[in-house]
C-alpha cells in the first residue's frame, strides 16, 4: 500500500468502527475455533500498523511479519513486538511446526501469489494448528479503495474455498460478514460506479455514528461463529492443514 495509506491507519485503527468492529468478529472466532486449553503461539501475517497485535496477546505470545519498513517500525514500537520482514511465499524466515494460530486479516488479498503464500504458512502451523483469515468479498464491488489499497482481488465464498483447498488445507468454517450494513455500502458503491465518483471510504464518522457502527459491526460476532451468513462485504474462514 502507499505510505499514506498506513499513516491513515495508525491514525485511525484504534477508533474506526470498522477495525473495532473486525477485532470483536476476530475474537469470537478465535474463541470459538482456535486450540484449547492452552497459550497459543500466533503468527499475524501483515500486521500493518499493529492494531490487532494487542488482542491477539490476550490468547498467547505473538509474532508478526509486516513488508512495509515504516509499518513495520510503528507496530514495533507501539506493540513491543518485534516485527519480521519480508515478502511470501519465499522471503520469510519462519521456523516450520512452530505456531498454533496463524492470522492474516485483510491480507490475502494484497498477495500475487495466493496459494503458494498460503501453501508456505501450512508448513508453519504444529498439528491441530488453525489458520484464521479475512478478505473483501464480492468482486463487483472492485472500487478505487481497492486500487488505493493495492488490492488483486476480491473474494467469493467459493474462490475463497478453492485457494484455500488448493494450498492444502480444510475449510472448517467460513462466513461472510459485514452484512448488516452491506445494503448501505453496497448502494454507496454502485453509487460511485454510476457517477464515476468513487473514492476513499476511511474517514471517522461523528463519535455517536462511529459508535453505533462499531455496536451493528461488531454485534455480528454472535453470528458469523455460528452460520455462514449469505452476503456481507468481507467474508471470514477459518481452516487447518489436511491430514488425510
Amino acid at each position: 500500500m502507499e505510505r499514506e495509506i498506513y499513516d491513515r491507519m495508525a491514525e485511525i485503527d484504534g477508533d474506526h468502527w470498522w477495525f473495532v468492529g473486525r477485532r470483536a468478529i476476530v475474537g469470537q472466532l478465535i474463541d470459538s475455533y482456535a486450540p484449547k486449553g492452552r497459550p497459543l503461539a500466533i503468527l499475524e501475517v501483515g500486521c500493518g500498523t499493529g492494531s490487532n497485535i494487542p488482542l491477539l496477546k490476550t490468547y498467547g505470545t505473538v509474532d508478526a511479519i509486516e513488508p512495509d519498513d515504516g509499518a513495520r517500525e510503528l507496530s514495533t514500537r507501539r506493540t513491543g513486538v518485534a516485527v519480521k520482514g519480508g515478502y511470501l511465499p519465499d522471503g520469510v524466515m519462519l521456523e516450520d511446526g512452530a505456531y498454533d494460530l496463524i492470522v492474516l486479516l485483510d491480507v490475502l488479498e494484497h498477495i500475487p501469489e495466493d496459494r503458494p503464500a498460503l501453501a508456505a504458512l501450512r508448513r508453519k502451523l504444529k498439528p491441530g494448528g488453525r489458520l484464521l483469515l479475512t478478505v473483501p468479498a464480492c468482486p463487483w464491488m472492485w472500487s478505487a479503495h481497492d486500487v488505493a489499497h493495492h488490492h488483486q482481488r476480491r473474494y467469493t465464498l467459493k474462490s475463497l474455498k478453492a485457494v484455500l483447498k488448493g494450498s492444502g488445507f480444510e475449510l472448517i468454517h467460513q462466513s461472510h460478514f459485514n452484512s448488516l450494513l452491506f445494503p448501505l455500502i453496497a448502494g454507496i458503491r454502485l453509487l460511485g460506479k454510476i457517477t464515476g465518483r468513487e473514492g476513499g471510504d476511511d474517514a471517522v464518522p461523528a463519535r455517536g455514528v462511529n459508535r453505533l457502527l462499531s455496536r451493528l459491526f461488531g454485534g455480528e460476532r454472535y453470528l458469523v461463529d455460528k452460520v455462514s451468513l449469505p452476503f456481507g462485504v468481507s467474508i471470514a474462514a477459518v481452516a487447518g492443514p489436511v491430514t488425510r
